[in-house]
């Protein structure tokens, strides 16, 4: 598998430490006699390029994963990493939950400081040229990428905490307390400096790393494929002209941290850096991902059917390692001999099997997800005339032309039926069907049965639906070391289309472009273009709804959050959006999973709580202990 930063242990060597998460800003270098060692050689200087990587966010690592950070997943309670317990509302001061700011601890690997990183990426820069076995080019790259990955880790936290200091270069060692004290910087320079910085790193970078060692390693498609997404963060409402949340947030100054007017050319240079990004990507063989190979027996014959291959295009876009559709992979993943891996609690058990213990069976989509799913049409439950939105959660007998998802002459919800490919790729339901641990599996998931909670026990899939998404159709979970690795996916050409989408919207309204990159996706997906889905007035409830600007804007943020699903994008396209308030303050419902009798089993019932205090929690909180080392910061609203 062509895994390889993925490789690289990342070595905290003896004649060099960097900072605990206890100093994280404290951005004086030390043991800075001892640099002279570590960037005396390229093999050593490796380590330290190596370890900037180290920062990038685990998302695949099940108790360090924002993944779950949202209302699409719900698991048992005793089973609740800290992800759900922030939404749960349960974030505090005195220690908080999955900060980047301080760094987390995390079963299996946490977090480090971002800004532990950020001082490791300019320490790298300011030594590199130290290293007498690199030519001038080679430092040129490293330096680059590690310049990149500064303004990146950067842009992780303007997401998560709004205004931040900016740390450009490290501090000499003799600084003052006073200088060592940074101050938090407005949003606009926030970005300003992100997007500046990446475009001073696209020089010196390569223009695609294609190498099977490498693969992972900053290029000038990756680097401006982020700037893009910074860009369409900074314009969104969140951060651009937020006074309602914000009129009263100023430093010490009095100057306002959020800018107070809404500023429509954001939206542009959202759009014209997305559009640059999209064909730099496309130039070097970047593609929306299709499959095109063999099937496996159990489907040879199905695969003569569109509505399969759809499904497999679906699924595979994102399980297929390194495929064609991959911007940006995380190169050191969680492997297949970590216990930690996303796949395992969402991976469901075999009965048949000897061992389950890779086999967790409890990461459960929310029945707010199932319904965000569109129907057959393309359109959304509620908005099809052709779809029983009223009756959805009425019993119905699943028809001989639904048996390539759901077993043919059995019961189940209306909701179930008749959905898009999609649905039917990441999701499994009671009396659906599975392509897991490399065969068929017909769902029964009502209590006692083959695939619902048996017993009392924790590992169970509390709404009754599975997550087939983020699971390599072949990985077995017999034992950890059976899961098919991939790289999680840092950005993918289809978000680069639907973020082309939501900013050329944005600035000029509904037009050709916006159609054409999202029926780029729908194509993928199998399900009509959007001028075809909504121009149709015998399935179209609200007729022509993409041809207004607000109309295509929730139609835009309805694919994305299809597109997207449980790849740890939500949590911060609602709160960007500004509908946190709306989203995450509703309980997660689910079907009556410890029901064995079918009239039972299909009633709905809260789950799992979510809990999200407006405005306050649109931004995440610095603790007490920082605020208290450096009182030059200002403490978010409402902590």
């Amino acid at each position: 598998m062509k895994l390889k930063i993925k490789n690289i242990i990342i070595l905290f060597l003896s004649i060099f430490t960097f900072s605990s998460c206890e100093k994280y800003l404290d951005i004086v270098p030390d043991g800075t006699q001892e640099l002279s060692l570590l960037f005396n050689r390229k093999e050593t200087a490796y380590n330290a390029l190596a370890n900037c990587y180290s920062y990038l966010p685990q998302n695949d690592g099940t108790y360090a994963s924002y993944a779950l950070l949202s209302d699409e997943l719900a698991v048992p309670v005793p089973k609740e990493p800290d992800a759900t317990r922030v939404m749960k509302g349960q974030q505090t001061v005195s220690a908080p939950l999955m900060g980047y700011w301080s760094g987390f601890s995390a079963s299996g690997k946490g977090q480090g400081s971002l800004w532990e990183g950020i001082r490791s990426c300019n320490i790298l820069v300011e030594n590199i040229d130290l290293v007498v076995d690199m030519n001038q080019s080679e430092k040129n790259q490293w330096k680059a990428e590690v310049t990149f990955l500064k303004a990146y880790y950067h842009f992780l936290l303007v997401s998560n905490y709004g205004p931040i200091p900016i740390i450009d270069v490290n501090l000499p060692i003799d600084a003052s307390d006073e200088e060592v004290r940074v101050e938090r910087k407005t949003v606009d320079e926030c970005f300003s400096y992100i997007a500046n910085t990446i475009d001073d790193a696209v020089n010196d970078l390569p223009e695609r790393v294609i190498g099977n060692n490498d693969l992972g390693r900053i290029d000038k498609v990756i680097a401006k494929a982020i700037k893009a997404r910074v860009l369409l963060y900074s314009a969104s409402p969140l951060f651009n002209g937020n006074s309602e949340f914000y009129s009263n947030f100023v430093n010490k100054a009095g100057v306002h941290f959020f800018n107070q007017n809404y500023d429509e050319s954001k939206w542009q240079l959202a759009s014209e850096a997305t559009k640059d990004a999209i064909d730099a990507a496309t130039a070097q063989g970047v593609s929306m991902y299709y499959f095109t190979d063999t099937p496996p027996t159990f489907d040879a014959n199905n695969f003569q059917f569109q509505f399969i291959r759809d499904q497999y295009n679906n699924r595979y876009a994102i399980t297929d390692p390194w495929n064609q559709e991959l911007v940006w992979g995380n190169s050191s993943p969680v492997n297949n001999g970590q216990w930690w891996q996303i796949q395992s609690p969402a991976l469901m058990k075999d009965p048949s099997s000897s061992s389950v213990e890779a086999a967790w069976q409890w990461l459960s989509p929310s029945l707010q997800m199932v319904e965000t799913y569109y129907t057959k049409n393309g359109l959304p439950i509620n908005e099809d005339k052709n779809f029983e939105y009223t009756s959805r959660y009425d019993l119905t007998t699943i028809q001989f032309n639904q048996r390539f998802y759901a077993q043919f002459a059995n019961r189940t919800a209306k909701l179930n039926l008749n959905r898009e490919p999609r649905f039917y790729s990441s999701l499994g339901f009671d009396r659906g069907i599975n392509r897991t641990w490399g065969s068929i599996w017909n769902l029964k998931m009502r209590s006692g049965e083959t695939h619902g909670r048996i017993a009392n026990t924790g590992d169970y899939l509390v709404t009754g639906y599975a997550l087939k998404k983020l699971v390599h159709q072949d990985t077995e979970g017999d034992a950890y070391n059976k899961a098919i690795t991939y790289p999680w996916p840092m950005i993918r050409l289809s978000e680069l289309y639907l973020n082309y989408a939501e900013a050329l919207n944005e600035f000029s309204g509904p037009s050709a472009e916006v159609y054409e990159a999202l029926n780029m996706i729908r194509q993928r997906a199998g399900i009509p273009t959007v001028e075809d889905a909504w121009s149709n007035a015998n399935n179209a409830v609200t007729i022509n709804k993409h041809l207004s600007k607000d109309g295509l804007r929730e139609i835009i943020q309805q694919e994305r959050s299809i597109e997207l699903a449980f790849e740890a994008h939500r949590y911060y396209d609602i709160r960007r959006w500004k509908l946190a308030d709306q989203y995450f303050s509703i309980p997660i419902k689910g079907w009556s999973v410890d029901e064995d009798l079918e009239a039972n089993y299909y009633q709905i019932r809260d789950v799992g709580q979510r809990s999200f205090n407006s405005p306050r929690d649109y931004l995440q909180p610095i603790s007490f202990t920082e605020l208290s080392r450096n009182p030059n910061l200002v403490q978010n609203p409402g902590w």
